[in-house]
């Protein structure tokens, strides 16, 4: 099916590349010129594990390509995704302009009497699906406008007749995970789609076979991916309410945490002895030092808005929010706590994304911290394994990036697990306790093994421990 996937972000990209990968003639548009050149060259402008390779091989087979021409790409596209950013306004609800814009120039560009199906990929507020469809009849009846006041029979403004711009909006909410958002793709747990019109349906579900049958899955002998047909408001609604979801239930385990932390528990113990119990479940137990990412703070800031624009005061989504943004500070008491005064000592970050396997650092805990070390008159110093690498600095300042741990841990007093990284959990700890001042490590992951860094001679201080 011929594909096109307009904004090229996480979520556009990795869709782009993983639906030309199953077989789908897909064309990438965006309307960042250098970006386009960049993606043109074979280069992601991205880290996604997996990704890049993808890209570069559905190149090579003709399968994938990148464009700024929006025109070429409404027309070149039987499914018109759109996948631009939604980020978050200061009152907590979500920015919708790129949307809007995309919105009315695919309207602009739409071929008369071709079918086509445009989908919100991108994570917009409940009820846009209409939204979406005025916008797109709005930008036809506009471009109609001008075409006739252009050709001379009519001055621009006057009225036209409707354009005969046939189609239909579909929400497909995306679930990936930045880090596994490749393996999320081809392995998802399920996939939703929301529409009133069932030749869009029908069509949504074509593109999808090869994913729902899972060709391309880790366990290609698996049952097929479930498919949740539904209207366009609850594919909006299941969206938001499984992020909201498992946002909560990590501020609940760090909630737990906080009370283990005074009553002498262990919460890895109790996460994992209430994990067990099949109504709970094991994931999200992980108690830490906050969530952060583009997903988990717009989308439940985003729901509990909503909430209030129709009357409702969603406080148990408030309590989520308000419980994680005091969790960022816990790794701060903690170092207070065993430094007492911070001014003048040299704090180490392991990690400064969000996540690990991902360079994204939108709303990332260490941004909070190196914010409140510095004023407090610590020097911060960091190691991060991809963003020590690139000599990206971007929106960073107030800390110096280290290219390797033995640096980061030169002079330090303390050092502050942020990031779970795989490699972490290999570092030489005895050396790098050697070149601190103290070797003390708060880890605010529970991450690593309070053994062997006890034998490498730290003091290990754990969240909820």
């Amino acid at each position: 099916m011929r594909v096109c996937v307009i904004g090229t972000g996480y979520v556009g990209l990795v869709t782009g590349v993983c639906l030309s990968h199953v077989g789908h003639d897909v064309i990438c548009i965006d309307n960042n010129e250098e970006k386009v050149k960049l993606m043109q060259s074979g280069q992601s402008p991205i880290y996604e594990p997996g990704l890049s390779e993808l890209m570069k091989s559905s190149m090579a087979a003709n399968r994938l390509q990148f464009s700024s021409n929006l025109k070429a790409g409404v027309e070149h596209g039987e499914i018109l995704f759109i996948a631009v950013g939604t980020p978050p306004l200061p009152s907590g609800e979500s920015d919708t302009r790129y949307v809007e814009a995309v919105a009315r120039g695919i309207g602009a560009n739409l071929p008369e009497n071709v079918y086509k199906v445009i989908v919100n990929k991108s994570t917009v507020p409940i009820g846009s699906g209409d939204w979406v469809r005025m916008l797109v009849l709005d930008g036809a009846k506009e471009a109609k406008r001008e075409l006739v006041g252009a050709g001379g029979g009519a001055i621009a403004t006057a009225p036209t007749e409707a354009p005969a711009v046939t189609f239909d909006v579909v929400s497909n909410p995306e679930f990936l995970r930045e880090g596994s958002a490749v393996h999320d793709t081809f392995n998802p747990d399920r996939i939703v789609l929301g529409s009133n019109g069932s030749r869009a349906i029908a069509l949504m579900e074509e593109l999808y076979i090869p994913i729902v049958e899972r060709q391309f899955a880790e366990d290609q002998a698996a049952p097929p991916v479930p498919v949740v047909v539904t209207d366009l408001s609850s594919a909006e609604m299941i969206k938001y309410a499984a992020n909201a979801f498992l946002a909560t239930k990590i501020s609940f385990m760090n909630e737990v945490a906080n009370i283990c932390d005074r009553v002498g528990a262990d919460v890895t113990q109790v996460g994992k002895g209430i994990g067990l119990d099949s109504r709970i479940g094991n994931k999200f137990l992980n108690a830490g030092i906050g969530w952060g990412g583009s997903c988990f703070p717009k989308d439940v800031s985003a729901l509990a808005h909503t909430a209030e624009d129709y009357g409702y005061d969603a406080q148990l989504l408030k309590a989520t929010i308000d419980v994680n943004s005091r969790q960022r500070l816990v790794a701060l008491e903690k170092l207070q706590h065993e430094l007492k005064i911070l001014k003048g000592k040299v704090v180490g970050l392991l990690g400064l994304t969000f996540k690990p396997d991902t360079d994204d650092m939108r709303d990332a805990p260490a941004l909070i911290l190196i914010e409140h070390l510095n004023r407090l008159g610590a020097k911060v110093k960091a190691f991060d394994p991809i963003v020590s690498q690139s000599g990206i600095r971007n929106g960073l300042t107030g800390v110096i990036v280290e290219t390797d741990p033995e640096r980061l841990a030169d002079s330090c007093d303390a050092l502050v697990l942020v990031t779970e990284w795989k490699q972490f959990l290999e570092l030489d700890f005895a050396k790098m306790g050697g070149l601190m001042n103290d070797p003390l490590i708060i880890d605010g992951r529970n991450f690593l093994h309070r053994e062997i860094l006890e034998q490498a001679g730290f003091r290990y201080v754990g969240i909820g421990r």
